[in-house]
């Protein structure tokens, strides 16, 4: 007698399932395990983060990306951990499923274990998050041991790391050239071995991404790093079109949302000056 081969359980999966509660690290090793691919979105605002989490993302990043996008910052080095900290909570407020995951700034864990597990406990605690992210491979391992260890989840970050932009002279492409290629691999290792659940690579090889996705067992989230990781992140304002100036080689815009909001508020200032708006139904008496 033969047996059909069970179908996979697709009330599991990160995107399209339905299961309402929140996504946590273990559903993320689940989806590995299943050859699953997700998308994550950052988020920096309740609203928005409600638009993301109904949408069924089930990943969202308060990434220091809000520096450059949000707070009109030139980079991700001024960000604070207090304005991670509130924008984080602000997300967690806004959502029901999807898995927050808040980033530890520029000079909040670089001085060792000890500061990156105070950062990081006050993002879990007042925020809320389900885990943090910080940057670097194998200097950054005793710091991801010890968050994990405390029981805290950490996504690693490697290749090319905002946070060193001043270091790296702009935002080069990471890993080229057999020597530096050995080294994200190394990074790669360090940091799964050190307890990090999943790690973003941003801007490397397509070709090299895919030696890491296939070497590793914890997730790969790609940002310019080619279609075989297991995840693909976006800056949502890149994603929706709404940020102004150059757009990244590695990003699909999916609407044109500057265009959008910039319309709306001329067509509003042209109802106030022509004396359309307040009409009648818009008044009280």
């Amino acid at each position: 007698m033969t047996h059909a081969a069970k179908a996979p359980d697709s009330s599991k999966a990160l995107y399209g399932g339905t299961a309402s509660r929140r996504i946590t690290v273990r559903d993320i090793a689940a989806a590995k395990q299943r050859g699953e691919k997700w998308p994550m979105l950052t988020a920096y605002d309740a609203m928005t983060a409600s638009v993301f989490d109904e949408a069924g993302i089930p990943v969202l990043l308060v990434g220091d990306s809000m520096g450059n996008c949000h707070l009109g910052y030139e980079s991700t080095v001024p960000v604070t951990l207090d304005e991670i900290t509130m924008l984080s909570a602000a997300v967690v407020r806004g959502t029901k499923r999807a898995l927050i995951v808040g980033d530890l700034p520029f000079g909040t864990y670089q001085e060792g274990a000890v500061q990156a597990l105070r950062s990081a406990t006050r993002l879990v605690k007042e925020a809320g998050v389900g885990a943090v992210k910080l940057e670097g491979g194998e200097r950054s391992a005793h710091q991801i041991e010890l968050l994990v260890e405390s029981g805290i989840p950490v996504m690693a970050h490697i290749g090319l790391t905002p946070q060193s932009v001043n270091a790296f002279g702009g935002y080069p492409v990471q890993g080229r050239g057999e020597e530096a290629a050995a080294q994200l691999l190394r990074d790669a290792k360090a940091v799964q071995a050190a307890g990090a659940f999943a790690v973003v690579l941003e801007v490397v090889p397509a070709e090299l991404a895919a030696e890491v996705t296939r070497v590793l067992h914890i997730p790969t989230v790609g940002i310019g790093a080619g279609a075989e990781c297991d995840a693909q992140v976006l800056v949502w304002t890149d994603m929706a079109g709404l940020n102004g100036g150059r757009v990244p080689r590695f990003v699909k815009q999916y609407a044109r949302l500057r265009e959008v909001l910039g319309d709306a508020a001329k067509e509003f200032a042209e109802d106030v000056v022509g004396g359309a708006y307040p009409a009648e139904e818009h008044a009280f008496h």
